[in-house]
Formats: structure tokens, C-alpha cells, sequence
């Protein structure tokens, strides 16, 4: 008797485990199991000594999202299976898994580290609406905020260092910030601009971009990640300031026609 109520209660316990279990388990999308991006370490950059470098310039250039070929960065829209818009990427890794820390956008040079809410705050705009009181006259103000997505970035800044080292004897590049700028909404719902939202360190962010795919236009087995797009240099971008004894961008000292600063930008 003893025996038979064991037997009845293993398999009682064995079904309930099986059942949590295909509840729990995920539906494979692919004919395969993805394993190479989720565990994917970054490259190390190459130790240079002050000694070895040459030749040293500071450039800051800005990657417009409205080109087709930084596309990639800026779609998907919204998150579909397992690839985000690079926006979404930096977003959640400051706002919920505070794996990156975000500086304020008050200067370049990361002196001003800013909280989560601080950080959520910026990434939208305030807008006063007056709202209508008992006798239908607007009157009581109203604060709503709109929260910005990744349809609302328009470009990325970068800072960056160029130099020669010569104990390898090749002209290197080192991005060390990049920054999403967003439309600006002004009190009447039309947008007045766009604003910079905050900076991100590079060097701390490359561990978070090569763990996020990127589309791949031609492969969809071959997917590259967004620290491989940044490494390889696979986007378009201008440049629109360079380190200068006045500490003036390329807008401030050449003709403001569009045609004008490309030309300037492509000189430097």
C-alpha cells in the first residue's frame, strides 16, 4: 500500500515538473541555437606608449542617421526578436541594466555623470498644456512628459583621437565618446530642433554593443554586431569639428552652406 502511493506521488511530481518545464522553455526560431553574439568578448585595443605617437589630432564628426548606409543603427524602430536599434541598446543598458554610465551632455569630457532618473529625464521633453477649468476657460496648467524613442534620434556625435604610432607604424583611430541627439518638442507640440541627450563612454560601451546583433543586408547567418560596425568603421559620417586653438566647430569659420562645410570637412 505504502508502495503504491509513492509510485502515485513520483509520478505526480514528475508530471508537475514537466509541465513547468514547457511552460518555461522558449520556442526555437531558428534551426539552430545562437550562441556566438550572447557570449561574445570584445577585442582588446592595442597598449600605445605616449612615447610613440607621432602625430596626434582630436576630430569629433557626427553619423546621420537619415543615410541609408547608417541605417543599421537606427532601425528596428521597436525591438523584434533579438535585435534592437542602437538607441534601445544604450537606452536600456543605462536606464535598466546600469551596466553604462551616462554623462551630461553640458560638455564633452565626462565631468558630470548622471543618475538613472536624471538620465531618463533627459531622454524626453516637458510640455505645459492648460487645461480648461469648471467654466471651460484654459486655465490650470498641466506638465506632461513626452519620453523620446528610438524614432525620435536623428544623429550620433563622436569624439574621437586619430594619431600615428610608430612603434606599429600606422595611423590609428580612438573613439572615446558617442552621443544621441533627438528632436526638441517645444511648448506647443512642434519640434523646435534637435538636442543632445547624454554622452557614453566608448571604451565602457563596446562590452555592452558586441553582445547586440546588427542587420546584415546581405547575410542573415553573418550577423555583425554593433562593436564590429564601430570597429570596422562601417558607417558615414562627416566631420564638423577638429582640435583648434580657437576651439571653433567648421560652421563657425567657413560659409554655412551645406556644400561649403562637406568641403572643409573633407579637407581636415
Amino acid at each position: 500500500m505504502k508502495f503504491a502511493r509513492l509510485t502515485i506521488l513520483t509520478a505526480i511530481l514528475i508530471t508537475l515538473i514537466g509541465v513547468s518545464e514547457s511552460k518555461s522553455q522558449k520556442i526555437l526560431d531558428k534551426p539552430w541555437i545562437k550562441e556566438n553574439t550572447p557570449t561574445r568578448r570584445v577585442v582588446p585595443y592595442t597598449h600605445v606608449r605616449e612615447a610613440d605617437v607621432m602625430w596626434h589630432k582630436r576630430i569629433w564628426r557626427e553619423i546621420d542617421l537619415r543615410e541609408k548606409m547608417n541605417h543599421p543603427l537606427y532601425y528596428p524602430i521597436s525591438p523584434i526578436n533579438d535585435r534592437k536599434s542602437l538607441f534601445d541598446v544604450i537606452k536600456d543598458a543605462v536606464i535598466e541594466e546600469k551596466t553604462l554610465k551616462a554623462y551630461d551632455p553640458i560638455d564633452d569630457e565626462f565631468t558630470v555623470p548622471l543618475t538613472a532618473s536624471e538620465a531618463t529625464a533627459r531622454m524626453g521633453d516637458s510640455l505645459t498644456i492648460m487645461m480648461e477649468d469648471e467654466f471651460g476657460d484654459p486655465t490650470i496648467p498641466k506638465i506632461t512628459y513626452n519620453e523620446k524613442g528610438s524614432q525620435d534620434i536623428v544623429k550620433y556625435r563622436l569624439k574621437e583621437d586619430w594619431f600615428f604610432d610608430r612603434e606599429r607604424s600606422i595611423m590609428d583611430v580612438r573613439i572615446i565618446g558617442i552621443c544621441p541627439f533627438s528632436t526638441a518638442i517645444a511648448e506647443d507640440g512642434s519640434v523646435k530642433g534637435i538636442k543632445p541627450v547624454f554622452w557614453i563612454y566608448f571604451p565602457e560601451a563596446r562590452y555592452v554593443f558586441a553582445n547586440y546583433d546588427v542587420f546584415n543586408r546581405q547575410n542573415d547567418a553573418e550577423r555583425r554586431t554593433f562593436e564590429d560596425i564601430f570597429w570596422k568603421r562601417m558607417f558615414n559620417s562627416y566631420i564638423y569639428k577638429e582640435s583648434n586653438v580657437y576651439d571653433r566647430n567648421i560652421i563657425d569659420y567657413t560659409e554655412s552652406t551645406p556644400i561649403e562645410l562637406l568641403f572643409e570637412a573633407d579637407r581636415i
